[in-house]
């Protein structure tokens, strides 16, 4: 089986280190020829193109782009494509895209590997970073079995904890645990610098240690990532941002009016939910 991946950043790169380690040819697209040239030095990919033409005798190809752009790399590439090719890509908001793609190629199946890092770019690829992680696969009712079941089987091979849902109901619940952090962990960090008097400012960057490295850390990533999360899962981000405001105001109440007792059993309650989300 060959293995065509457009997008040869930090997921796509991942991606072709493991596939090409359990024995697939994998071709490489990027629109940068330095990156092209990098994949090919670091043993990511078998061959690195700008072309997407190049990815004509591909069985299986995985988008690895911003969300924003998933559907126009889909209609540019598919008149390359065979006919029995399959369509997948990783980005993190399922909806959307499923929507326009599936249209175009009907063999296309949305799926979102939740794994990453803070930083980016080929250098940044690695392999097995989708091991022990959730793969998310999002058929739909027309969606080829065939299709399902050769990505159940690549994504097993990764190692992934697969789950297969719709796009609708990925996009809720990674609002919740993926969207919504990244816009709680950014008003945190702006809420920090804006205090009026500099000094403190000064002092809270010299203090910061690790529960403020670990709350603001997805708040400090790519800002483009942030857009898009907020853009294309705008109603589903919205849903989150407003329960969330209320538990702040709740939070705030208690402690306005010193209710030790209330904010003890709230905390309480948290220490025992957060377990189950990881």
């Amino acid at each position: 089986m060959k293995i065509g991946i457009v997008g040869l950043g930090l997921i796509g790169g991942s991606l072709a280190y493991d596939f090409r380690a359990l024995g697939y040819k994998v071709l490489g697209v990027s629109r940068q020829p330095q990156t092209c040239e990098d994949a090919v030095k670091l043993g990511a990919v078998d061959t690195a193109s700008a072309d997407l033409a190049s990815l004509a005798s591909v069985d299986v190809v995985f988008i690895c782009t911003p969300v924003s752009v998933i559907d126009a790399i889909a209609t540019r590439l598919i008149p390359y494509l065979s006919p029995e090719a399959i369509l997948t890509d990783v980005g993190s908001v399922k909806g959307p895209v499923v929507k326009r793609v599936t249209p175009l190629w009907p063999r296309f199946l949305g799926g979102h590997p939740m794994a990453g890092r803070e930083v980016t770019g080929i250098q940044a690829a690695q392999s097995h970073l989708f091991a022990q992680n959730p793969y998310i696969l999002t058929p739909t009712t027309k969606t080829p079995l065939d299709v399902i079941d050769v990505m159940r089987k690549l994504v097993g091979e990764l190692d992934g904890d697969l789950y297969e849902c719709s796009p609708g109901i990925h996009d809720r619940a990674v609002a919740w645990i993926s969207h919504l952090p990244k816009m709680v962990s950014a008003a945190l960090i702006a809420a920090c610098v804006s205090d009026a008097d500099p000094d403190i400012v000064q002092l809270a960057q010299a203090f910061a240690s690790s529960g403020f490295r670990d709350t603001s850390r997805v708040g400090g990533g790519d800002p483009e990532l942030g857009c898009m999360m907020a853009q294309y899962n705008r109603e589903e981000l919205l849903r989150s941002l407003y329960q969330y405001r209320q538990s702040l105001d709740q939070l705030t109440d208690i402690i306005e009016c010193s209710d030790w007792s209330a904010l003890d059993a709230l905390l309480q309650q948290t220490q025992a939910e957060r377990p189950k989300f990881l």
